[in-house]
């Protein structure tokens, strides 16, 4: 890249799509998405313990159709459209301007790290229940920050290191799942399923459904790695059917094996139950398993949402967003160096919150993003019907506004149930959103600083990213 200039031009082309040693290819992708959302059934117990079994099992079967179906939908029509690194905030970009694509990159962003500091706190929760000196105290905060910086140097290793990985990491995490569930088989009673839960303990829907949102949202964080995909026109739709219906067979299974099969006080259904639950069905054997899944599951976790935000800064460089040291790679494995900093030393940071506040914080973000996002797909409909879309949903603009709706009304309750403390850290981090902008635009505006004068795609120029 060219980073003597005053104001240095990154071509479409290279934009879109910078050459790389090697592209990820379908199989690689899938289980990026995979990771992007799920990892696993690590993190599902929760909703179990909020709401008993019958609400638990409903939620995983129905929350799949009113918001991981449309939002994977929305992905692969706008990352077709649109297959840049930066994925989302392209989308805003177009549809808005650069302010609501700065707000976008904010809110993703911000959103993004505090979720990778929750892989890390989750890792160490499953550890707990076989070391339990990691549960409190400087061997906890040295776990967390060891963890940190090791899988975010295998971050900068390289994309395809991190794809290639993911694959192997899925096999093993979810071998122990489909062991657990099969020996559960002869043990199952169907009318645990349909259990309100124990009489007496109130439903915690604030836990609920942040529980669900937390498990089965940010599909569209695999956008902000389109520009390192093989064909991501053609990929890109096919990778994310395959992992929507991978992804919520894996949550379904499990969760159907061990209400229908174990019987248990509804408070133990804590996040790392399912280790618990292991050893009551086969032994302490898949026990221990498990909780080495757990910690595969937490490193795939991390490096797919790490290699996200890290792109997602490294495509706001690209289009002038943010100043050109930002869009340097590493010369030795290609990587956004510096985007992997800053979404480690935030992470870090972040993951000596409480692990509930850190899924309410997030949750939080990604909904004001998400909201920004269903906007803007409408209004790229709406505003631009002749853009070239190699996939499109075949539904006419006002079934799509209904579509979008629906899961816009869940993640304005999602908002509404959500604590002082969270609304407090969201409105602080948007406001410094905001500031950065304005900042940004001054920095500009004085030359304090180098930045890419490009622009994001436009109708004329998106042959050149096929």
């Amino acid at each position: 890249m060219q980073t003597t200039t005053t104001e240095p031009t990154i071509p479409h082309e290279t934009r879109v799509s910078k050459p790389v040693p090697k592209k990820l290819t379908l199989i690689p992708l899938i289980f990026l998405i995979y990771f992007e959302v799920a990892g696993g059934p690590y993190g599902e117990e929760p909703s179990v313990q909020a709401a008993g079994p019958f609400f638990a099992l409903l939620g995983f079967l129905i929350f799949p159709f009113i918001w991981s179906i449309p939002e994977a939908l929305i992905t692969a029509e706008l990352t077709t459209a649109i297959p840049g690194n930066g994925g989302f905030v392209l989308w805003a970009d177009r549809a808005f301007g650069p302010f609501w694509g700065s707000l976008m990159g904010t809110w993703k962003f911000l959103s993004g790290v505090i979720n990778i500091a929750s892989f890390p706190v989750l890792c160490i929760q499953y550890l707990t229940k076989i070391f339990p000196v990691f549960d409190s105290g400087w061997p906890r905060y040295v776990a967390l920050l060891g963890s940190s910086l090791a899988l975010s140097f295998l971050n900068y290793t390289g994309l395809t290191i991190v794809g290639y990985a993911a694959v192997v990491l899925a096999f093993v995490s979810l071998m122990p799942f489909v062991l657990m569930s099969l020996i559960a088989i002869p043990k199952i009673h169907p009318h645990r399923w349909v259990s309100m839960g124990q009489k007496g303990v109130k439903k915690d829907w604030n836990l609920f459904f942040n529980t669900l949102f937390w498990n089965l949202n940010f599909w569209d964080n695999v956008s902000t790695l389109a520009g390192e995909v093989d064909k991501p026109k053609k990929t890109f739709p096919l990778a994310l059917l395959i992992a929507v219906i991978f992804t919520c067979v894996s949550y379904l299974i499990p969760l159907f094996a061990v209400t229908g099969s174990v019987s248990v006080d509804q408070s133990l259904w804590e996040t790392g139950f399912h280790a618990q639950a292991a050893e009551i069905i086969a032994g302490k054997w898949l026990k221990i398993w498990i909780e080495i899944g757990a910690v595969l599951s937490a490193i795939g976790l991390f490096e797919a949402q790490m290699s996200s935000s890290a792109y997602q800064i490294l495509g706001m460089a690209e289009i002038g967003m943010l100043p050109t040291v930002f869009g340097i790679r590493s010369k030795w494995f290609n990587t956004p160096w510096l985007g992997i900093l800053v979404s480690m030393l935030i992470a870090i940071a972040v993951s000596y919150m409480n692990f509930e506040d850190i899924i309410s914080s997030a949750n939080f973000l990604y909904s004001l993003g998400m909201l920004l996002e269903f906007a803007a797909f409408l209004w790229l409909r709406w505003k631009s019907p002749t853009m070239k879309r190699p996939y499109q949903i075949p539904m006419k603009l006002p079934l799509l506004v209904i579509m979008c709706l629906v899961p816009s009304g869940f993640l304005v309750f999602i908002m509404v149930i959500a604590t002082k403390t969270v609304f407090l850290v969201s409105g602080i981090m948007t406001v410094a959103g905001i500031a950065c902008f304005f900042f940004i635009k001054l920095c500009k505006k004085k030359r304090w600083a180098k930045f890419y004068n490009s622009q994001p795609l436009n109708e004329e120029d998106e042959s050149l990213a096929e």
